[in-house]
């Protein structure tokens, strides 16, 4: 087992060398507020075999487990994707793939809508060719907590590992953000988890141990510095090695795809659902400023949403460019997933539909007088299951926006270690393209405390419904008796007719 923690603070006079403590086989770290994220990785054979059996059965597979609470992002550590739990996944060829789905459930929750990989994920359509190894199939629900996950963790991994062991398990219900990978060419599974603040506002206060050389153990201090291009991210600060290092060292690196899109001007947006919501309910992007300046001319606006089964796209409506131009929106450049126009939501399998928009800002100088614009999305309830109130509640997270840029000709993509791949949205676009995050505004925008919209939808109420059914069937069998004595009168009519027609008959004085 290895594991890595990097924190991240905002300004250099923010740490003091001294707050690093460098022993033999430990490192103390005191009163450091930063941002953190924790990496650990397991050999295969580290792991049970419930899911070693699993992962002999993946090409590659990557889970995003993201929070809805609010967090500012931080360099690096700024790409997004919205609230729930994201998998994206590739089979072995020739290989079964029926033990997923159980260990999935057994993980994060029997109420995970997995019955297969065929019958449940999607295809995740991919347009670029540096993306040809990306995953080949999509899958996502919502899932407000991990706790199923940590109590798994340490009841099957961390009983032989120690207390390293206990305490990532321990912090996964309380970060931001979890991403854990596979791949069948590596054979180890990465655990990683992003916390924005300090538990404690004095900040973080830890011992990091060896054990001996069992685990080994990096921890890295780091803060932006000034970069040398415009496109790069540079990262400097100390790193240390437990157990190898008797003082941390000097390190930079760099990183360049995610970025955080800097302009005050249009740095925040707010999601909203316009009253009344009906079954066409109007989903409402809303930005603070009308300055939308692109971080450069070879940037696009856009926002990807991920929607539940309950939700859907009208991909015909959105073909419209009329339309899309009256909503604030440019095109739609992808949409997957099901989106089926009359199936009700208890008759999909699928999990649900992505979709990627590019919005069409307002021009400055047209509209210099607001301080404000929106972009309207238009979006579909299926019919959902009846329930005794008459009303059912449809869950729908946050959609995150960025710009898209690409990289002018000549600019190094360098990769580096923080980097996140397999976002949905990331493989939509070509091998040179920079990514510049908005960040999601509750304070401004909403009075929720959660980056997930709940609409409250009428449905048919199984409680008061009776008066409903009696009044059908005395409806239904009244209509069959009036259309039985219309048939007889007929009858009778003809048969009066025919009578009358008879040759040989008298008519009787």
């Amino acid at each position: 087992m290895r594991e890595r923690i990097t924190f991240v603070h905002g300004a250099e006079d923010d740490f003091d060398p001294s707050q690093l403590e460098v022993h033999n086989d430990s490192l103390y770290i005191k009163s450091l507020k930063a941002a953190r994220e924790d990496r650990i990785t397991f050999s295969i054979e580290e792991l049970p075999q419930e899911i070693w059996r699993v992962l002999k059965q993946c090409h590659e597979l990557h889970i995003r487990w993201t929070s809805s609470l609010p967090y500012a992002s931080v360099s690096p550590f700024n790409a997004r994707v919205s609230p729930g739990f994201h998998l994206f996944y590739t089979p072995q060829r020739n290989r079964p793939d029926d033990l997923l789905c159980p260990l999935l459930q057994k993980l994060f929750g029997e109420d995970l809508k997995c019955v297969s990989p065929e019958k449940t994920f999607t295809a995740l359509p991919v347009t670029s060719e540096r993306f040809t190894s990306s995953a080949t199939f999509q899958y996502y629900q919502l899932l407000p907590s991990l706790q199923q996950l940590v109590t798994y963790i340490r009841a099957k991994i961390c009983a032989t590992l120690g207390d390293t062991c206990y305490t990532m398990a321990d912090s996964l219900d309380s970060a931001n953000y979890v991403d854990i990978d596979f791949d069948a060419i590596s054979q180890v599974l990465s655990i990683s988890t992003f916390r924005r603040e300090p538990l404690d506002k004095i900040g973080w206060a830890e011992r990091f141990n060896n054990f001996g050389g069992a685990v080994k153990v990096e921890v890295g201090v780091l803060a932006s510095e000034k970069p040398t291009e415009p496109e790069e991210l540079s990262l400097g600060g100390f790193l240390t090695i437990v157990g190898e290092d008797d003082k941390p060292s000097r390190w930079s690196g760099r990183a360049t795809r995610h970025h955080k899109n800097s302009m005050a001007s249009l740095s925040q947006y707010g999601v909203s659902f316009l009253s009344p919501t009906g079954l066409h309910p109007m989903l409402r992007l809303k930005f603070a400023s009308s300055n939308t300046e692109p971080p450069s001319d070879n940037c696009a606006l856009h926002t990807y949403l991920t929607l539940p089964s309950t939700l859907f796209p009208d991909k015909y409506q959105l073909s419209s460019p009329l339309f899309l131009a009256s909503k604030n929106l440019r095109s739609v450049r992808s949409v997957s997933g099901e989106t089926d126009l009359e199936a009700p939501d208890w008759a999909v399998e699928k999990w649900g539909s992505a979709m990627l928009i590019e919005l069409a800002p307002r021009n400055t100088e047209s509209f210099a007088a607001q301080d404000s614009w929106h972009a309207d999305i238009p979006l579909h309830l299926r019919y959902l299951r009846p329930s005794e109130s008459g009303f059912a509640s449809a869950e729908i997270p946050w959609p995150v926006v960025f710009w898209a840029c690409t990289a002018e000709e000549g600019s190094k993509m360098s990769v580096n270690p923080f980097d996140r791949v397999n976002l949905g949205y990331d493989g939509l676009f070509g091998p040179k393209t920079m990514f510049y995050h908005l960040d999601p505004a509750l304070n401004k925008y909403s009075d929720s405390d959660s980056l997930v919209e709940r609409l409250s939808v009428p449905v048919l109420a199984t409680v008061s419904n009776t008066w409903i059914e009696a009044g059908t069937v005395i409806v239904v069998v009244t209509g069959f008796l009036w259309v039985l004595w219309k048939l007889l009168l007929v009858a009778s009519d003809r048969d009066a007719l025919t009578e009358a027609k008879q040759p040989g008959k008298k008519k009787v004085q």
